[in-house]
């Protein structure tokens, strides 16, 4: 990544690591979740780098928060629930830094697309959804050395991307997932879940798929 600010933020249960990318002319917030935190995950994985620099480069003001007890952040790993609470005080601490009307963008990868699930939920119940999101790697069904992840539906308009050869998350559970929904799935041919040497396509989709939003160049 380029420069940017680490800094924390005071959240429900302690304070919350967040690695902040500025833009001069704000077209938007953009929030990257991270994978598992048991299993290795961080905010500078290299997927959760590749789309905060999708999202840099179309005028967002990106936030790459450390999940609960992960690097600089406190409290302990609650499977989602206490994340999206974090998650949600994040945009709230963002949106009164940065204005109350810029539109808002979730991405995550892996667990932190479920994650990123639970909070469009939320913000949609509240009445002020999402503009986009992004999905990549997406938990679920029965993850293997995990749990069972009941993934909430999710508006028509997200962009979902998936691994072929995903070998920790089976695209079968991903398209059983959106099938209902009638949901695309884009999948990367040869792909594994971490997406070796995909990186740029990744990177490419996003920009593509988002540029075209309203409020974002």
């Amino acid at each position: 990544m380029s420069r940017h600010e680490h800094i924390f933020v005071d959240g429900p249960d302690g304070r919350l690591e967040v690695f902040v990318e500025p833009q001069e002319l704000h077209q938007g917030i953009a929030l990257i979740s991270h994978p598992h935190p048991l299993f290795g995950g961080t905010a500078d994985n290299k997927v959760v780098t590749t789309l905060a620099r999708a999202f840099r480069d179309l005028g967002c003001v990106t936030l790459r928060p450390s999940f609960r007890g992960v690097g600089g952040s406190e409290g302990a790993h609650d499977h989602g629930g206490k994340e999206t609470r974090d998650q949600q005080h994040l945009l709230d601490w963002a949106h009164g830094r940065y204005g109350l009307e810029l539109p808002v963008y979730l991405a995550g990868f892996s667990f932190g697309a479920y994650v990123t699930t639970l909070l469009a939920r939320r913000l949609a119940d509240e009445g002020r959804p999402a503009r986009r999101l992004v999905l990549v790697g997406t938990v679920a069904g029965f993850i293997e050395g995990a749990r069972h992840y009941e993934t909430p539906e999710v508006a028509r308009d997200t962009l979902v991307i998936h691994g072929e050869r995903d070998d920790i998350v089976p695209l079968a559970n991903v398209l059983a997932w959106a099938e209902p929904q009638e949901l695309p799935v884009t999948v990367i041919p040869g792909a594994d879940h971490f997406f070796h040497r995909k990186l740029p396509i990744i990177r490419d989709l996003v920009t593509r798929g988002i540029a075209g939003t309203a409020n974002v160049r």
